[in-house]
């Protein structure tokens, strides 16, 4: 597959995401665009039941309007302890207009009234926190080509554990919570490069990427 556009959209306004989207992309010659840059876009309703659903749903949406390459990603917080809550419902877990910081004080409620596991009492050994659940950070992607009339996905995820309280500045979203135990630190303790090596999105994206030729080729 040869996107007919060296111009991909990315169908978030999150900066976050942009920035990450953009350094990878920029090494294939690509240059990314944000739904901040468009005005009078359709409504998207994530109604799928699945990441790769959602993922799919806004691709298809954004894509139709624009007449240009749009990579859609749906991405979240998986729980083991809450039964894989979040989940789809990750960005609006606290409400529809709710802060990073009020989903991760919903999560930490949610937890603080589940008696903690036996087995998550120290199973890493001494030097890390107390952890209060397995969980895995998921990210789904769909890039939808509406010119060559096809569709990339991917999907990977990062496993770690949800600690007590948060640490470290770098990330956004749960990222304070999600501690990695071969990094000893959580996800927001992470330099750019660091994440970029482990986290969800980015293994999802180099999934991604190494179907998707080099804009010179």
């Amino acid at each position: 597959m040869r996107l007919q556009s060296n111009i991909v959209v990315i169908a978030t306004r999150n900066e976050g995401k942009v920035k990450e989207f953009a350094k990878l992309f920029g090494a294939k010659g690509y240059k990314v665009r944000s739904l901040a840059d468009y005005t009078e876009l359709p409504e998207i309703v994530e109604s799928g039941k699945t990441f790769a659903e959602n993922a799919r749903i806004k691709a298809q949406i954004i894509s139709a309007h624009l007449h240009v390459p749009v990579l859609a990603d749906d991405s979240g917080l998986c729980v083991k302890a809450l039964g894989g809550d979040p989940g789809v419902y990750s960005a609006r877990y606290a409400g529809e207009d709710a802060t990073d910081e009020d989903n991760n004080a919903k999560l930490l409620q949610a937890l603080s009234e589940i008696a903690p596991s036996d087995e998550l009492a120290s199973p890493l050994g001494a030097g890390h926190p107390p952890l209060l659940s397995e969980a895995s950070f998921v990210c789904a992607l769909a890039l939808i080509d509406p010119v060559a009339n096809e569709i990339i996905e991917a999907e990977d995820a990062c496993r770690g554990f949800i600690i007590g309280e948060e640490r470290g500045e770098s990330g956004f979203g749960y990222d304070p919570l999600f501690y990695i135990p071969e990094m000893g630190r959580t996800m927001a303790e992470l330099t750019m490069e660091e994440k970029n090596a482990i986290s969800h999105r980015a293994k999802a994206l180099r999934l991604f990427l190494d179907r998707l030729p080099n804009q010179t080729d």
